[in-house]
């Protein structure tokens, strides 16, 4: 079993940065694969980020592909999502999620355990 609790969201004008945390329970946090995923207005969650047991791995939807980078720390049971560029669009609230597998994972279904979300809004 895995608590996740996520932190850092917040509102910033377009073109700001936030960066997320993600703060895991339990011993075996480095045997899960992490992933941020997100929901916008109205919206389906969709995934953002994914990251491998080791960190040595990283996948990410094309809309934060250069914009966002998802890291982890092991000895800290934490994962997170350092976001640049924002943009109104990025607006949503910012899910972690734990993936009992080692690979990291783009496929929302992999993913067994959730935090509550954290809302990022981006103002114009």
């Amino acid at each position: 079993q895995v608590q996740l609790v996520e932190s850092g969201g917040g509102l910033v004008q377009a073109g700001g940065s936030l960066r997320l945390s993600c703060a895991a329970s339990g011993r075996t946090f480095s045997t899960y694969a992490m992933g941020w995923f997100r929901q916008g207005p109205g919206k389906e969650r969709e995934f953002v980020a994914t990251i491998s047991w080791s960190g040595s791995s990283t996948y990410y939807a094309d809309s934060a592909k250069g914009r966002f980078t998802i890291s982890r720390d092991n000895a800290k049971n934490t994962v997170y999502l350092q976001m640049h560029s924002l943009k109104p669009e990025d607006t949503a609230v910012y899910y972690c999620a734990a993936a009992r597998r080692l690979g990291a994972s783009g496929s929302i279904n992999e993913y067994s355990y959730w935090g509550q979300g954290t809302q990022v809004t981006v103002s114009s």
